[in-house]
């Protein structure tokens, strides 16, 4: 059985409870884990403002998780996802080596500047 590397985000509600968004986050996470599945990382992001409305909401409660798991998993989360009804929307991705790579550099702080910023560039010209 294969094991991929993968993120999810998913975006929760935003009228519930500290407590509900605690309970849900580690149902999520119980899942993963009793299905062979590995968390690397659960990120909490909070209540952001969308730019467009959703469901009627101008806002939810975004997670963001990094885990490596088998296939056969990601159906049955999507599945637990799909049918809850405090999960408003959500993104499965399957990190690839570049992706993975990319990951890895994240978690060290080692990310290259890709783009120098306009302000910046400007700056250095002074």
């Amino acid at each position: 059985m294969s094991r991929n590397y993968y993120e999810l985000t998913y975006i929760l509600n935003p009228v519930l409870e500290d407590d509900q968004y605690e309970e849900i986050v580690e149902k999520f996470t119980e899942l993963i884990r009793n299905n062979e599945g590995e968390i690397d990382e659960v990120d909490e992001w909070g209540i952001r403002k969308f730019e467009y409305e959703m469901d009627g909401k101008s806002s939810g409660y975004y997670v963001n998780a990094y885990f490596t798991a088998p296939g056969e998993l990601i159906e049955k989360l999507e599945r637990g996802l799909r049918i809850d009804d405090h999960v408003m929307r959500y993104l499965t991705l399957k990190y690839d080596a570049k992706m993975k790579r990319h990951r890895d550099l994240q978690r060290k702080n080692a990310v290259p500047q890709v783009f120098v910023d306009e302000e910046e560039e400007a700056e250095d010209e002074d």
